[in-house]
């Protein structure tokens, strides 16, 4: 699984950004927003503005992508 948020945790793990799925090698330097408690890192501007437009639906794409709308024998209708 893609650690998608960087949340402090520098020098640990990969990081990569959620537009377009680049991985990031330093944090430091690359363009940051914060969205519900959470940081997350772009490899461009650009990246970081197309987040910016829709951050609610790459956030749910990454939940989904890990499973947390999905319950053992159930789905949370209406969420993805």
């Amino acid at each position: 699984m893609r650690d998608v948020q960087g949340q402090g945790q520098q020098g640990q793990g990969k990081h990569w950004d959620p537009v377009c799925g680049k991985q990031l090698e330093t944090l430091e330097s690359q363009p940051s927003s914060e969205y519900k408690k959470r940081r997350y890192f772009f490899c461009s501007e650009r990246c970081r503005h197309a987040f910016e437009r829709q951050a609610e639906r790459f956030r749910l794409n990454e939940l989904a992508r890990v499973g947390a709308l999905m319950t053992p024998g159930r789905v949370r209708w209406g969420l993805a």
